[in-house]
C-alpha cells in the first residue's frame, strides 16, 4: 500500500526530504502547477521487520533468541525463569546483570525491569560444570569455503540438552576463531567420522542443498553380528517413522523412505565389518535398519535397547570402554562454488580386537 505525498519546490534544486523516510520512498515523479514544480512520491505504509543486530559469539557460543509473547509476567525475570524453568528467577537476574541477556536492539537488559511484550531478546547459553569430553576433534582441511572435520566418538556435533562448550561447533569456533562456522550435516554423538562444515553465511544452503538432494557420496563402516542366510551385497530399503519413545525411531509397513546399500568388507567369527552407502539420510537410518535386518551395531546403546544415559562419572567411563562401532568415512562432491572434486576421508577406523574385548 502506497501513501501520495507531495512537496513543492524548485526543480533545479531538488527536493530535501529527510533521511529518516528516504528508505521508505517507493517512486517519484515532477509535476508542474501554476508555474510550481510540485514532488510527488509515494511512501510505503508496509512495516519494517525488525533486523536481528549483529551479535558476537561469546567463548564459541551465538546468541540464542526468544519472542516475547502477551502475558502477564511483571519483569523480564519472570518470564524467563517460567520460559526456561532449568534456571530460577535468581539465576535469570543473576545472568542479566552480567549482561548475557540482550534487547531487541543488541543493548544489555536492566535488571528488573518491566516486560514488555513484542520484542525479541536474545541470550547467551551457558551450563555450569559442564562435563568434559574426553576425547578431541581433528581439523582435516579449511579453506575459505569450507572445514573438514574427524569427529571423536560421544561428542555431540551442535549444543543441546547438557552439552554446550562440548560440542565439536563451539570447540572449533573457539579454536579456528570463525564466528560463522555451522555444520552443513550431522553425525550422532556416539559417531565418529567426518564432519563438514561452511565457512561463509551466503554459501550454507548451496552445500546444505548438496546434502538434501543426495548429490553427496558417502559410506559409513560398521561391526555388527555376521549373518549366513544374508547374501551381500544389498540394498535393503524400509519406511523410518519417528517412535513415541523418546530419541527413537521405528520401522514401520509402507512405501520406504529409507534406502542403505550394505556390502561385506571382512568377516571374523561371529562379526563382520560392514561397507554402508546410504541413498538416503533419515534420522538413525544405519542403526535402525541394521538391529531391524537382526544385525545390531555392536555396542549401540538405542537399538535394540535404550539405555539410560551416562550421567554419573562411573557410567561415563562405562560408555566410553564401549564407543558405537560406527565410522563416518567418507564423503566425495563437487564443489558448488569451485567446481572441484572433494574427496575426504577419516582416520577413524574399526578393529574386530576391540570388539572381543568389548
Amino acid at each position: 500500500m502506497y501513501f501520495p505525498t507531495t512537496h513543492c519546490l524548485n526543480r533545479q534544486s531538488g527536493p530535501v526530504i529527510h533521511q529518516s523516510i528516504q528508505n521508505d520512498l517507493k517512486f517519484s515523479y515532477f509535476k508542474e502547477n501554476n508555474g510550481k514544480s510540485i514532488f510527488v512520491y509515494f511512501m510505503s505504509l508496509t512495516p519494517r521487520l525488525h533486523k536481528r543486530p549483529e551479535l558476537p559469539s561469546r567463548n564459541g557460543v551465538t546468541a540464542s533468541q526468544v519472542s516475547l509473547p502477551k502475558g502477564t509476567w511483571q519483569t523480564y525475570e519472570d518470564f524467563l525463569a517460567e520460559r526456561f524453568p532449568a534456571l530460577t528467577k535468581n539465576e535469570w537476574h543473576q545472568r542479566i546483570i552480567e549482561g548475557d541477556v540482550l534487547d531487541s536492539n543488541g543493548e544489555p537488559l536492566l535488571p528488573e525491569s518491566t516486560y514488555r511484550p513484542g520484542q525479541t531478546l536474545y541470550y547467551y547459553r551457558y551450563i555450569a560444570n559442564e562435563t568434559p569430553i574426553p576425547f578431541q576433534e581433528t581439523v582435516l582441511y579449511q579453506d575459505e569455503w569450507l572445514v573438514v572435520a574427524d569427529k571423536p566418538h560421544f561428542l555431540p556435533v551442535t549444543p543441546s540438552g547438557r552439552y554446550l562448550q562440548e560440542t565439536l561447533l563451539v570447540r572449533l569456533r573457539r579454536k579456528l576463531g570463525i564466528d560463522t562456522l555451522t555444520p552443513i550435516h550431522r553425525i550422532d554423538r556416539e559417531t565418529a567420522g567426518l564432519v563438514l562444515f561452511s565457512v561463509k553465511p551466503e554459501s550454507r544452503d548451496r552445500y546444505q542443498r548438496l546434502f538434501r538432494e543426495n548429490f553427496v557420496g558417502k559410506h559409513y563402516e560398521a561391526i555388527a553380528p555376521y549373518r549366513t542366510d544374508m547374501a551381500l551385497p544389498f540394498r535393503y530399503k524400509s519406511r523410518i517413522i519417528q517412535s513415541d519413545a523418546f530419541m527413537r525411531m521405528k520401522t514401520v509397513e509402507g512405501k520406504h523412505n529409507a534406502e542403505t546399500e550394505i556390502s561385506l568388507l571382512q568377516q571374523s567369527g561371529d562379526f563382520a565389518h560392514y561397507y554402508l552407502k546410504p541413498v538416503t539420510g533419515r534420522k538413525h537410518q544405519l542403526r535402525i535398519q541394521m538391529c531391524t535386518l537382526g544385525i545390531p551395531i555392536v555396542n549401540d546403546r538405542i537399538y535394540p535397547v535404550h539405555y539410560p544415559e551416562a550421567l554419573t562419572p562411573a557410567m561415563q567411563e562405562e560408555e566410553y570402554r564401549h564407543p558405537l562401532q560406527l565410522v563416518a568415512k567418507s564423503i566425495r562432491f563437487t564443489d558448488p562454488f569451485t567446481g572441484d572434486l572433494r574427496q575426504f576421508e577419516s582416520r577413524y577406523s574399526l578393529d574386530f580386537r576391540f570388539v572381543t574385548k568389548a
